[in-house]
């Protein structure tokens, strides 16, 4: 299932039955199991299990919902989900477009109601619900330079969450300026109108969303682009599950 671009040479046995592949960066590493793992030098990350032992978004949601009882936090746990799933398509991970989303859809889990434990209290309610360490991983390493706890970003799914996270809510806040109070007529001008006036949104870093660009390589503009295409994408269906979760209270 692995494309051709994303092959460098043959698969060959590891530790009895680990299968190998050069994919991009980092190496993509496949089990006998169906277990889906990255290699970063000498340290082994898993990202995605197997379907008996990933969390289901329910269960995600549901907990979200227990310590987020602000709407501007759902929203923002649905957007970014909804742009971390148009990424995993976009950057090629499309068997794991499901992990990309749970990994956006609680990434600011413990933010609300434990502000000054952000990201270090996060692995402690994600185990409720039996999150793997990989799930873990990847959510406290969007506070990394912010939150002492957190680790340094290494996949890419890891990357474009640290990027993106703050972006979307620098363009969220654009929106609502607009007269259509929507991003799908929103273009890329504007976006960096609003990421040059630093009293607009103020709590929305610049710093990260830069230093998450060039984490990954990107030009800041083309993180933009991508970021808010994600979001034009998303906005129906985010503002659906908002007005569908509003009628469950």
């Amino acid at each position: 299932g692995i494309s051709n671009s994303k092959i460098a040479y043959d698969c060959h046995k590891v530790n009895m039955d680990w299968h190998i592949y050069r994919a991009n960066s980092p190496f993509k590493i496949l089990t006998s199991g169906g277990r889906v793992c990255y290699c970063f030098g000498e340290k082994t990350l898993p990202v995605q299990g197997t379907e008996d032992d990933m969390v289901t978004r329910n269960e995600a949601l549901e907990l979200l919902k227990e310590y987020n009882k602000e709407v501007y936090h759902i929203r923002h746990a649905l957007t970014v989900e909804a742009v971390m799933r148009w990424f995993a398509v976009d950057q090629g991970y499309e068997d794991e477009v499901a992990f990309w989303g749970l990994v956006g859809l609680v990434h600011d889990l413990d933010f609300e109601m434990f502000p000054d434990e952000h990201c270090a209290k996060a692995p402690e309610l994600l185990a409720r619900i039996g999150a793997t360490d990989q799930l873990i991983h990847a959510v406290c390493s969007h506070g990394y330079g912010l939150c002492e706890s957190s680790p340094k970003p290494e996949h890419q799914m890891e990357k474009i969450l640290f990027a993106a996270d703050e972006l979307t809510g620098l363009i969220y806040s654009a929106s609502l300026m607009r007269p259509s109070r929507s991003t799908k007529d929103m273009e890329l001008p504007s976006v960096k109108k609003k990421f040059k006036d630093k009293t607009f949104a103020a709590g929305c870093s610049r710093d990260v969303i830069a230093s998450g660009a060039d984490m990954l390589e990107w030009p800041l503009d083309e993180l933009m682009v991508k970021t808010l295409e994600a979001m034009r994408q998303s906005e129906d269906a985010v503002r659906a599950e908002l007005q569908a979760l509003a009628g469950e209270t």
